[in-house]
């Protein structure tokens, strides 16, 4: 990864993720800058990595090479607005959901090189999953620091439209949700099935652990071969499988998606 300096404008959850693979992937905290209105976020940032911090955007914006935008997207043009005179040939990176990329020219009053991301939580645990958009004619080099970022916390997605962003939140960006409801579905009807809160929590969080790793870790096998394979003709898992499939699991998981989908693009007319 080229040795830019970086600033970051939030320093809420993502942007705490992103700073901490950064340095844990070995890159100087003397290069990165964190901005935010308050000081505790900051301090513990500060204190935790070692980096730079200040509650003025504008100087730490002006001084960096790069600039990532990691504000609520109901502050987002207010904070574009008030940058607008120092951002000219500096690359940003937005991880905002549901603003287009032509609203942050419109933000700015100029043309900017702009590249939008989606990551998702588990990047707290540097095992994120980022979907990435750069528009037509965005430097190579840009691009590939924009990647080396992101893969900090996780693995990444290119994707060639901007109307992908929206399908990538619907299958990373909110799908955390959807496990942990799972999850919680599991350890609900545990507990009802008379075991400990405690022990179907366990069982419900490790079986979804070991799933995930046996997916990723088998990749000339698909889901469905996976579950073939634990599932014996007429036995307990195919009886549960069974079920699923009558309660219509995959239509209701098409809907959903579909309609966070949906949600992501009545955001983008909002902004």
């Amino acid at each position: 990864m080229q040795n830019k300096k970086i600033c970051f404008i939030g320093a809420g959850n993502m942007s705490r993720a992103i700073i901490g693979g950064l340095i844990k992937s070995g890159y100087s905290a003397s290069l990165i800058t964190a901005t935010n209105p308050s000081l505790p976020k900051l301090d513990a940032l500060a204190a935790d990595y070692g980096i730079n911090t200040s509650q003025d955007n504008v100087p730490s914006a002006s001084a960096a090479d790069v600039i990532v935008l990691s504000v609520k997207p109901q502050l987002m043009q207010a904070v574009c607005e008030s940058l607008a005179g120092v951002v000219d040939d500096k690359l940003l990176i937005t991880i905002a959901a549901g603003i287009p990329e032509n609203r942050y020219h419109d933000y700015f009053g100029k043309q900017v090189k702009l590249i939008r991301t989606m990551p998702n939580t588990p990047m707290q645990l540097g095992l994120g999953m980022t979907g990435l958009y750069a528009p037509a004619g965005m430097p190579d080099e840009d691009k590939a620091f924009a990647e080396s970022l992101m893969r900090a916390c996780g693995d990444i997605v290119w994707v060639n439209e901007e109307s992908g962003i929206d399908k990538v939140i619907a299958l990373a960006g909110s799908s955390p949700a959807y496990f942990f409801l799972f999850i919680e579905a599991m350890i609900e009807a545990g507990v009802e099935m008379g075991l400990p809160e405690a022990d179907a929590r366990t069982l419900a969080q490790q079986a979804a652990v070991g799933a995930a790793a046996m997916v990723k870790q088998n990749p000339g096998l698909t889901p469905a071969e996976l579950r073939a394979n634990v599932t014996s003709k007429g036995g307990t898992t195919a009886e549960a499988i069974a079920t699923f499939e009558a309660g219509g699991l995959r239509t209701l998981v098409k809907d959903a998606m579909g309609n966070c989908i949906k949600r992501a693009e009545e955001m983008a007319r909002n902004f």
